[in-house]
């Protein structure tokens, strides 16, 4: 099991992309949009994330309100996997709201900061141009 976590820091706007495997990708199995985990299951000790979306293999959307890590054609009128042009309603293909085996990213927020900032505890340098 293989995941790639997107981390949004809403303080700073920026996006860090990490990728988890085997025992800590296990953790993060049957867990919801909406649920919090803990950040040293990813790598950043002191941090609280929330789970925000995800997409499958295939890349259709996580949406939340389907119960299930299935498939389903859902009739919509906007929102996760649809932005309409007018008010029309369609049918899409959307994945549900828990984490499986067939999901390939999983994007999660920053809901409370640890001590140190990502870019220390991931290892990532920060240039600026000048």
């Amino acid at each position: 099991m293989e995941f790639k976590i997107v981390v949004s820091d809403p303080e700073t706007g920026k996006s860090y992309q990490i990728e988890v495997k085997d025992e800590k990708a296990r953790k993060l199995s049957n867990l919801r949009i909406g649920d919090e985990l803990d950040g040293s299951t990813v790598g950043l000790t002191g941090y609280k994330l929330a789970i925000t979306g995800g997409s499958d293999k295939d890349g259709f959307p996580m949406r939340k309100g389907i119960q299930s890590t299935s498939r389903p054609m859902v009739l919509t009128a906007g929102g996760v996997g649809y932005n309409p042009k007018r008010e029309v309603r369609v049918r899409k293909r959307v994945r549900g709201e828990r984490i499986g085996e067939d999901i390939v990213q999983v994007n999660t927020k920053v809901v409370s900061a640890g001590k140190k900032k990502i870019e220390e505890l991931l290892g990532v340098s920060t240039t600026s141009e000048a």
